[in-house]
């Protein structure tokens, strides 16, 4: 069976481009030197990993292939490889946080896709595809057993794609073991159809021969689960990027750069893609160094001379602002006057923000009025095929407040019916794979695809968006489902928010550059309660920031204000109207002036110079909210850990400081205590006084939860705890030594003492929750024992994933081992790559081996830990100055009861989890009066509490808490 006799095809436009003297330039981390491959050498590698993946036992040829990675470099090779292997390569899309809906994500693609194969790295497949029924094969795996078979010499090659046009293999039912590094549970079914998948060989059969032609699938938004997959042809991608350079022509020599991940359709098609068919470099770089800092993204475009690139609104913004207040010096060396075409699409275009940035571009050296050029696309439409090239002149002469979208490119029409955007053409997709009622339903009678926009197009044949039906939220270019933020908020079940009561949709408030969620409550507090109404919105803010990742505007109504239907349901639209009109005016007044008597009563305002300058950092960088005081906790505010980076750097600057710590921005929690460490600092005052509670997180009426370090001696690794408990205090301990001019401990007693004294100034009477992670546990242990000794009550006492016996490991572990497990915490290197470095590094100096150790680990991370040489050596001393008080640990005594949390064991430690409770853990019932509670939770030991795992952990721990009578 022929399943590809289509032309054009893409293997003719990476043929031609190799024979031509462009490229691609991929640059990895900040400070880190960039990559240049030549479209020959991208052509080349592509073709040998495509051989390597014809090589693997469970490949199919015409099969779709889920290419997932997180750098531009190895997503754009697998895909070529899938490819000229003669697969169909479907992008995967970054997944959520969230552990049940990257679980039903992956069900959906594995069902949608047809059991697809997904290459990936083995990293990357052990941390996200760790639940997944999806067959994945890592990359290290496909190419040492490809590697073996390869025959073809690839500059004289012969086609990777083989006998394709001969029968189709079968799938087998061989069983391959994880360790293969293929799957990702305990063994997977090779190239099988999971038994409980409704599919039919006639169904699969009809489904593969349909994707004839179809050079690649694009995923759209899959946040639900529910991704559809864009069939998307050669001929119809070829015609797209021609009908692009049709309407913007590019010069010979032109340079193209790209910050978005190739998964999004105007990353692979707007600048990828069209930069091979127009035969010029393109410039790769990694989405968080241009976020981060926009500076970063000029000097980019200046340096590489680019043409052309794309930033949608809320880049925009971000560069319109930096602008305004950047000095002249700090742009000094930038020019852009090769700079024809700033793409902006995603999000509705602000007019003024257009033309001020318009202003700004010309004084860098722009060559014209309307290098902004705003564009309308979606992936079913191969990203932008409609674009004004009139911005802002157009809109300004029109008065208009966001700018025309302008008029299509040559292969696709559009037209206005019923108010409604359709669009149809050579470059509109055809169908979504795999899901023909969404294909019936995307499309009209005669024909015209339904976008979901409505617009009107005027008399010269401007297109102009006036709202959308679909019910989406944008926030910095991510489409977020409103009904997703409200159920993550209903279910924080947050004190001052009537149940499902709650209401969140796009908005766009007078005068702002670009959309903010909002939020809409109605309120269980009286209208005057200052906390009440304080409290709610700090936990609305935390709620929403860790979901989405952006702060949201909050207003609260009194009962009855939420419009309903007659069935009871809310009704999103109805309440956005009412905003929109005004109706809410009063509630709103209200809100803003019982805030600002809360701030004005609680919030006191800085005193000292450096809290002034610090005040005026957080105005300029926008963190913080608008009753911020000097004693307000930062973390309480919606900052993120991008917004600590953003603050460390600024901070640096604006206080001349070379460099100034992130534990010192992340331990200091109000503007107040940093003020006072930024004055030590700049005074080099280096002794500082040793306290081993850090606070992470003040508020909140219930009882305070202290958590104790691991053996490295530092807390970072309870952070991402913090957002999940507004309504409690969290307290960690961190070990003496890591800061400057402090000495570490020697034995346990000093330890013990050090903290149950601490914990007791903290908080003086019980009753008393305290847990460790692993070592911690043990510490935790015997600060319980004294406590329930002075007649206090320790009413919760949880062991993250340790066993009550120590001794035996700690013996085994020696200094070398604390600073790769230090490294590997960081995530500066993969696990794989510590326990390697182990063997390497022991016969080695300290010295050397943490200069080593630092040459292969990530730049980028460690500048952001500002891990330094020194820093990563004194931190290992502190590390193994712990280790070595737990040689000679045995356990005695007891305390009441025991709540155990526990995950994969160490490999070393124990087989498997049964073996672990049983022959380790079951241990500490020797060690308790009452009882013990075991609570399995996901993740390994040193990832149970990591970012894939902790919103399921916490959910765990307060189950645990609430049984405890917390």
């Amino acid at each position: 069976m022929a399943i590809f006799n289509n032309s054009p095809r893409f293997e003719t436009l990476l043929e031609e481009c190799a024979n031509g003297q462009a490229g691609v330039i991929f640059y990895s981390a900040k400070n880190t030197p960039p990559e240049y491959l030549s479209y020959r050498e991208l052509r080349n590698e592509a073709l040998h990993k495509a051989s390597c993946l014809r090589g693997y036992h469970g490949f199919v040829p015409g099969r779709i292939v889920l290419v997932h990675f997180r750098s531009h470099r190895e997503n754009m090779l697998w895909f070529w490889a899938s490819i000229l292997a003669g697969c169909i390569p479907a992008m995967s899309t970054p997944l959520v946080n969230n552990r049940e809906g990257r679980i039903s994500h992956l069900a959906h693609l594995h069902r949608l896709l047809l059991d697809p194969i997904v290459i990936t790295s083995q990293e990357l497949m052990s941390s996200d595809f760790a639940e997944s029924a999806l067959r994945c094969v890592a990359t290290e795996v496909i190419e040492t057993l490809g590697h073996a078979s390869l025959k073809d010499n690839i500059d004289g090659h012969t086609s990777p794609k083989g006998n394709i046009d001969g029968p189709a293999e079968t799938w087998s039912d061989s069983t391959i073991s994880s360790e293969d590094g293929m799957g990702s549970s305990n063994s997977v079914q090779n190239d099988t159809i999971d038994k409980d998948t409704p599919w039919d060989a006639q169904n699969l059969l009809d489904q593969l021969t349909s994707l004839e032609g179809v050079a690649a699938l694009m995923l759209t938004s899959g946040s639900t689960g529910a991704a559809k997959a864009v069939c998307l042809s050669h001929e119809q991608i070829l015609t797209a990027c021609k009908g692009k350079l049709s309407h913007m022509p590019l010069p010979q020599g032109a340079v193209v750069l790209n910050w978005i991940g190739l998964d999004h359709v105007g990353s692979l098609t707007e600048l990828h893609l069209t930069a091979m068919i127009a035969g010029c470099d393109q410039v790769h770089v990694p989405t968080a160094e241009v976020i981060v800092d926009p500076l970063v993204f000029l000097r980019l475009l200046s340096k590489h001379r680019v043409a052309r690139t794309f930033a949608p609104n809320f880049m925009l913004a971000k560069l319109q602002q930096l602008l305004d207040t950047t000095p002249t010096s700090d742009t000094h060396g930038i020019h852009l006057h090769d700079l024809l075409y700033l793409i902006s699409g995603g999000e509705p275009n602000s007019v003024n923000i257009c033309v001020q940035l318009s202003e700004h571009l010309q004084r860098l050296g722009a060559p014209t009025t309307s290098t902004i050029t705003p564009g309308f696309g979606m992936t079913e439409t191969c990203a932008g095929s409609i674009y004004s090239r009139k911005c802002p002149d157009v809109d300004v002469q029109t008065g208009t407040e966001f700018t025309a979208l302008g008029t299509c490119v040559p292969g696709i029409e559009m037209r206005v019916n019923e108010g409604s955007l359709e669009v149809r053409g050579p470059i509109v997709f055809q169908r979504y794979f795999n899901n023909a009622e969404a294909t019936q339903a995307a499309f009209t009678d005669d024909g015209w695809f339904r976008t979901g926009d409505t617009a009107t197009i005027d008399t010269s044949g401007m297109l102009r968006l006036i709202g959308r039906s679909k019910d989406i939220i944008i926030v910095n270019g991510v489409k977020y489902l409103p009904q997703e933020l409200e159920g993550a908020l209903n279910q924080a079940q947050i004190a001052g928010v009537a149940l499902s009561s709650v209401v969140c949709f796009a908005y766009r408030p007078a005068g702002a550059s670009t959309e903010h969620i909002q939020v809409v409550y109605q309120r269980e507090y009286d209208a005057h309660d200052r906390k009440g109404r304080v409290d709610t919105l700090q936990a609305i803010i935390r709620t929403v920031v860790s979901f989405a990742g952006a702060r949201p505007r909050v207003l609260p109504l009194a009962p009855g204000r939420l419009e309903r239907s007659t069935l009871g349901k809310l009704s999103r639209a109805k309440v956005r109207a009412s905003l929109l009109n005004g109706d809410y005016q009063d509630e709103a007044e209200i809100d803003t002036q019982v805030l600002e008597e809360s701030r004005k009563q609680h919030a006191e305002g800085p005193g000292t110079a450096a809290e002034k300058i610090l005040m005026i950092v957080f105005g300029n960088l926008q963190l913080g909210s608008p009753e911020m005081g000097i004693d307000t906790p930062i973390l309480d505010t919606g900052v993120t850990s991008v917004d600590l980076i953003r603050l460390k750097r600024a901070v640096e600057k604006d206080f001349e400081i070379n460099d100034i710590p992130i534990i010192t921005v992340i331990t200091n929690a109000t503007i107040r205590t940093l003020a006072a460490a930024i004055e030590r600092l700049q005074a080099e005052q280096h002794s500082i006084s040793y306290s081993p509670i850090v606070t992470l997180q003040p508020n909140g009426d219930k009882t305070p939860l202290f958590l104790v370090h691991p053996g490295i001696g530092e807390m970072l690794v309870f952070l991402g705890l913090v957002q999940y408990f507004p309504d409690r205090p969290i307290y960690a301990m961190r070990a003496r030594g890591l800061n400057e001019g402090e000495d570490p401990f020697t034995n346990q007693e000093e330890v013990i003492t050090t903290y149950h004294r601490e914990l007791k100034k903290k908080q003086p009477h019980g009753p008393y929750a305290i847990a460790g992670y692993s070592y911690g546990s043990m510490l935790a242990f015997e600060i319980a024992k004294i406590l329930e000794a002075d007649g206090d009550r320790v009413q919760f006492l949880g062991s993250f994933n340790l066993p009550p016996h120590i001794k035996t490991r700690m013996r085994k572990l020696d200094w070398t081992a604390g600073m790769v497990h230090i490294a590997h915490f960081c995530s500066i290197i993969t696990e794989q790559r510590s326990e390697e470095l182990l063997h390497e590094l022991r016969p080695l100096p300290h010295d050397e081996q943490v200069t080593r150790l630092l040459a292969e680990s990530d730049p980028q991370r460690c500048a952001d830990l500002a891990l330094t040489h020194a820093g990563l050596h004194n931190w290992t001393d502190v590390s193994w100055s712990l280790q070595k008080i737990g040689w000679d640990y045995d356990p005695s005594g007891d305390v009441a009861h025991m709540d155990i949390f526990y995950c994969q064991p160490l490999k070393d430690v124990a087989s498997n989890r049964v073996d672990y409770r049983k022959n380790h853990l079951n241990h500490w019932v020797n060690f308790i009066r009452s009882d013990v509670k075991f609570w399995e939770v996901d993740g390994q030991h040193y990832t149970m509490i990591g970012p894939e795992h902790v919103p399921k952990f916490q959910q765990t721990l307060k189950k645990a808490l609430a049984a405890r009578g917390l």
